[in-house]
């Protein structure tokens, strides 16, 4: 899932995801914004951008969301076999996704929560 050029997966309420989007804006880049509780990812966009990430889906799950709690996902198993499990909940729950997340043009992937995070893009 290579972008043409970078997209960040928005959530205007979130401050975290506000910050990173400034900070794309400071440093002039072209970016596409996602706003991915509005158009929500699928599965497929899920697996790719975990790849992406190196990371698992319970890696980018927001575990103490009210929605995670009445799915009890804290209990869910956290092997191969549980993996489309955590991947079907959170395209159909995209709240559950951790924010912001920015895919580059290049192909590299953060889940930008911090300053440190988005240098990593620099």
């Amino acid at each position: 899932m290579a972008a043409e050029q970078t997209e960040i997966w928005h959530n205007p309420q979130c401050s975290k995801s506000r910050a990173a989007k400034a900070a794309l804006d400071a440093a002039g880049g072209d970016y596409v914004e996602r706003r991915y509780l509005d158009d929500p990812p699928t599965a497929a966009e899920i697996r790719a951008v975990l790849d992406r990430l190196g990371l698992e889906p319970w890696d980018i799950t927001r575990t103490t969301e009210s929605r995670a709690k009445e799915l009890g996902v804290s209990t869910w198993g956290r092997t191969l076999a549980d993996r489309d499990r955590w991947i079907t909940a959170l395209a159909e729950h995209p709240r559950l996704i951790q924010r912001p997340i920015v895919l580059t043009a290049d192909g590299r992937a953060v889940v930008a929560r911090d300053e440190e995070s988005l240098a990593a893009l620099r």
